[in-house]
């Protein structure tokens, strides 16, 4: 991939992952993972995806600010797979796609932790490329962009059951929020590098 492909010709994978959050003494751990596929701009289901939990040692101490549904869950995240094999899966994904992820700082941030000596030349932030479409919209929160903009039917549809904080419904939101934006005329004719940054 080439900085001036169509951003629309891009294979791009939309992530999103929950954190045990801040507490002292603690690091932040992942303990949810989610990533979806967009193929020719759009989400694809049928693609490569991912919907997982992540281990947590059974002690470990998770905030009481963190959201999502991990205290319901507390047996089935301390069985989960480990970090490293989820790491795995979710590295031949992004090996041959652009990550994309709404508020790139945080999962950077995760992977830094999972993988050090990884990187990936680009990243596509649905965070900044809302905030410079839709200036005038109250809040540029993913929770709030989806029924904003009408989302919120479709991916109901596309997760059912699922709800915000869940980080495979997030991935989810996250890929519809890019595939609207490309599909505006003006984001049309868009490459890589007009909507990625290094």
């Amino acid at each position: 991939m080439s900085p001036e492909t169509p951003a629309r010709d891009i294979p791009l994978t939309a992530l999103d992952f929950e954190t045990t959050g801040v507490v002292r003494g603690s690091e932040s751990l992942p303990w949810q993972l989610g990533a979806v596929s967009l193929r020719g701009g759009r989400v694809d289901l049928a693609a490569p995806r991912l919907d997982t939990l992540i281990r947590v040692p059974e002690g470990h101490p998770f905030s009481p600010h963190a959201p999502g549904d991990h205290r319901a869950r507390r047996g089935a995240i301390a069985a989960a797979p480990h970090a490293p094999e989820v790491w795995r899966r979710l590295h031949a994904l992004l090996a041959v796609s652009v990550p994309v992820a709404h508020n790139i700082a945080a999962e950077r941030t995760t992977l830094a932790r999972l993988a050090p000596l990884t990187r990936y030349p680009w990243w596509v932030d649905t965070l900044r490329l809302t905030r410079i479409a839709w200036p005038g919209l109250p809040s540029h929160a993913l929770e709030a962009l989806i029924p904003a903009l009408g989302l919120l039917p479709r991916l109901q549809a596309l997760v059912p059951g699922r709800a915000p904080h869940d980080a495979y419904y997030d991935a989810v939101a996250c890929g519809l929020l890019l595939e609207t934006l490309l599909a505006q005329p003006a984001w049309a004719g868009l490459s890589l590098a007009d909507i990625a940054s290094p």
